[in-house]
């Protein structure tokens, strides 16, 4: 076992565990990084990971597994980026065990992320909505479940790990009827319910029939579901919607678009983005300004309160001949 074995197992079990105290969700992200570079590496040197030693992992080796996420995985440049979060993390605890090798990380932290094409977010409107929720089968248990999950996922938008982790306790229907969860950065928040989907929540709970620590949404064994059994159900609804609803119909359904539907209403209705970043649980308003691009109401009424242009048609023409010189550069 080389130089690289150990740090890797400290790193996981120091620094992310009990050093930063990071969410489980980071450490499975991280996890799967390091395993997706040492398979790659062992591909590369036909070293075994255990056998793998710091002057393998050089900047060029690193760029190589780079560009092997997005050539070979076919990963987004979101996704190759957040691989480099994970490595550059590694390589900064490495950098305090490790100074003999400081040269070679420094050379690895030096490595920029890759810019991409921000694209404005997807968000149903109302028709859209409620569209969605149609194509659920309420007349099926698995149906009434998920019509519960989609309609509490547009009005509190929560995210879909925050809607997953839910407990039947954390759901409160009665009177100010709220959700209770823990997102990123393990801040708790409460996000009330309209009296409707207080309805709905109180309806699928009484049916669900679980302990206050069971899972709010469950599979038919009891076992909570996983994120990739929502984006199943999503895509299986969402082609089931666009057949009355053709203006889906382009559209990249996913269980974080109910979020963006989420902050979308809240921003028709004139809430402020202060209290939308708070309802959402964003650590930044900017975060929010996500959704002020996207609307382009607020964009129309700013420009019905510019003054209408009222200089004449025509080319402009320097009247000085040193000016008409510049112009003509």
């Amino acid at each position: 076992m080389t130089a690289i074995a150990p740090t890797v197992q400290s790193f996981f079990l120091e620094r992310l565990t009990m050093q930063r105290r990071a969410s489980e969700h980071t450490i499975a992200a991280y996890r799967d990084a390091m395993r997706l570079l040492l398979a790659f590496m062992e591909q590369r040197t036909h070293r075994a990971p255990s056998r793998l030693d710091w002057t393998d992992l050089d900047a060029d080796a690193i760029c190589a597994f780079l560009d092997h996420l997005e050539n070979d995985r076919a990963n987004s440049a979101r996704t190759r980026n957040a691989r480099l979060t994970a490595i550059r993390s590694l390589f900064s605890y490495a950098a305090l065990r490790h100074p003999e090798h400081a040269a070679l990380i420094a050379q690895v932290l030096a490595i920029p992320p890759k810019r991409f094409d921000k694209a404005i977010v997807c968000f149903l409107d109302e028709p859209e909505a409620a569209a969605m929720l149609a194509a659920a089968d309420r007349s099926t248990w698995a149906g009434r479940r998920d019509h519960a999950l989609m309609t509490l996922a547009m009005q509190t938008g929560l995210r879909v790990s925050e809607l997953l982790g839910l407990n039947c306790g954390d759901v409160v229907t009665g009177t100010s009827g709220h959700v209770r969860c823990v997102g990123k950065g393990r801040k708790e928040r409460s996000v009330p319910m309209t009296e409707s989907v207080r309805s709905v929540m109180n309806v699928w709970l009484i049916e669900r029939a679980g302990q206050r620590d069971d899972a709010a949404f469950c599979t038919r064994t009891g076992r909570r579901l996983s994120v990739d059994a929502v984006q199943r159900r999503v895509t299986i609804y969402a082609a089931q919607a666009r057949q009355c609803c053709p203006s889906l119909v382009g559209k990249h359904l996913s269980p974080h678009v109910f979020r963006h539907t989420c902050a979308m209403t809240l921003l028709h209705a004139g809430v402020d983005t202060t209290v939308i970043a708070l309802w959402l649980g964003h650590a930044d308003v900017r975060s929010t300004t996500a959704y002020l691009h996207a609307d382009l109401a607020i964009k129309e009424r700013a420009l019905a309160h510019l003054a209408s242009s009222t200089s004449p048609p025509g080319r402009y023409r320097p009247p000085d001949q040193l000016l008409a010189f510049l112009e003509a550069l």
